[in-house]
């Protein structure tokens, strides 16, 4: 087992920022990074933007190997011991260190139904799953009408795809949109032809079909869930 000087768990944007500020005041330093994507610290929000709009998959990443970091994909820790100072991962591998960063950010919350057949929206794979359903011209049923679930689908609008947008709230980001402006959103997707139910609760999913509370059935071939995430704490 090798000690490390710095140990960041996670490989979101906190973790690749807490490389750069390290290296500003320890230029030699050992920093290993731990994260439990198979993908080394990328930019999220050109996930919903940019990469729709042709930006080049290759200018999401943050080059944090370039700083010198012992990057790590595709590990997960599971346990910590702070007396010992000691991260063992999901392998059984123990990771020594003198200073600890918990960088594990948030994952998407889940439907109470639909399993994995409805999709989240947060990484890379995500990303490049929906992508390739969305060129085959599927239609999707994205629930949720916050940051997250309008963005999804402004970008599948934009691939010319069939686009449900379902939430219960009057209008969209209406948790954070004065109202006027939140329904004039819902005016504007529907301009760019994206059917948007504002007041729908959805209550079941189906094969090919989503359910909503007033007895209403959407159609689906793919349906994305943006209803938020929550803390990732799991090995605390």
């Amino acid at each position: 087992m090798q000690t490390t000087r710095y140990l960041i768990v996670g490989g979101g944007l906190t973790a690749d920022a807490a490389c750069k500020g390290i290296r500003e005041l320890d230029p030699d330093g050992r920093v290993l990074l731990v994260t439990e994507e198979p993908h080394p610290p990328y930019s999220r929000p050109p996930l919903s933007k940019g990469l729709w709009r042709g930006k080049e998959e290759s200018t999401i990443w943050r080059g944090t190997e370039a700083l010198g970091v012992d990057v790590r994909p595709g590990r997960r820790i599971v346990a910590l011991d702070l007396e010992r100072r000691l991260a063992t991962d999901e392998r059984g591998d123990e990771h020594g260190y003198e200073k600890l960063l918990l960088a594990t950010g948030g994952r998407p919350r889940r439907l109470p139904f639909g399993g994995e057949d409805v999709l989240a929206f947060r990484t890379l794979d995500d990303y490049r799953r929906l992508r390739e359903l969305a060129e085959g011209g599927a239609r999707c049923v994205v629930v949720g009408g916050g940051f997250i679930g309008s963005e999804v689908a402004a970008a599948l609008a934009l691939q010319g795809c069939p686009v449900t947008l379902a939430f219960p709230e009057q209008g969209i980001g209406a948790r954070v949109f004065p109202l006027e402006l939140s329904l004039a959103l819902v005016d504007y997707y529907r301009t760019r032809g994206v059917e948007v139910l504002p007041g729908a609760s959805v209550t079941g999913i189906e094969p090919g079909r989503v359910l909503l509370g007033d007895g209403r059935v959407l159609p689906a071939d793919v349906v994305v869930a943006g209803i938020g995430i929550e803390p990732a704490v799991d090995m605390l």
